[in-house]
């Protein structure tokens, strides 16, 4: 699904990321994780080619990185759903209306998999915040609106950047348990995250495997977390 080859990134001030040899496996369910600046957010945006590697190689659902165009890469993401660490809405629209963006930019006018949009809303808890604006949503609320946004094209790679990092332990608990859900469905889920409980209650229910960045490299972590 990705396969890093060797690859390294470097901002201006110097390389982050380096020799950098996996593979991202369909159906698997992964944590990143890594001290806060190791390099987890920058990963990710390798993963869905917002970022390249200054060296190494890159692929992405078996294409070069470095040989696609632009409608290439956008064709690519639209089967990989991206929960960011910010929760960006627009704040005039409301809460289905936002989830449903991804519909209209990819020129469709229905949920794929015979889903529908009331069905996503009730499945991450927000069917009585349908007509709610951004504003007006709780923390957890934003990062299940943001949830059910990364998978309304029912993407099979999701890649999540800290989404229990501002909510509290049940929410957090409430968020894994739906990625986990859609791993179950056959996802693949990325989940960047530092909570050590929130990695040992995931291993207790799936075969998540860890991948720890520390001095520049990602590893596959040990059994011990």
């Amino acid at each position: 699904m990705i396969e890093f080859d060797a690859a390294s990134y470097s901002y201006t001030g110097g390389e982050l990321l380096s020799e950098m040899s996996l593979t991202i496996t369909p159906g698997a369910f992964y944590f990143i994780t890594g001290p806060s600046g190791s390099g987890k957010t920058t990963f990710l945006k390798m993963c869905y080619g917002a970022l390249l590697p200054n060296s190494g190689g890159l692929q992405i659902f078996g294409r070069d990185v470095r040989e696609l165009t632009r409608d290439d890469i956008a064709l690519i993401r639209r089967n990989i759903g991206v929960i960011h660490q910010d929760c960006q809405f627009l704040d005039h629209l409301s809460v289905t209306e936002n989830i449903a963006l991804p519909l209209s930019v990819s020129g469709q006018d229905r949920l794929s998999d015979n889903l529908n949009l009331k069905e996503l809303l009730t499945w991450v808890g927000l069917k009585g915040r349908a007509s709610a604006l951004p504003p007006e949503l709780s923390g957890g609320e934003r990062q299940r609106a943001a949830l059910a946004r990364a998978v309304i094209n029912s993407p099979e790679l999701i890649l999540a950047d800290e989404p229990t990092g501002n909510v509290d332990w049940d929410m957090s608990q409430r968020l894994l348990q739906l990625l986990i859900e859609l791993n179950k469905m056959g996802k693949t889920v990325l989940l960047a995250s530092h909570d050590l409980s929130l990695i040992r209650l995931a291993k207790s229910q799936v075969q998540a495997r860890v991948l720890r960045i520390a001095n520049k490299r990602i590893q596959l972590a040990g059994a011990d977390l």
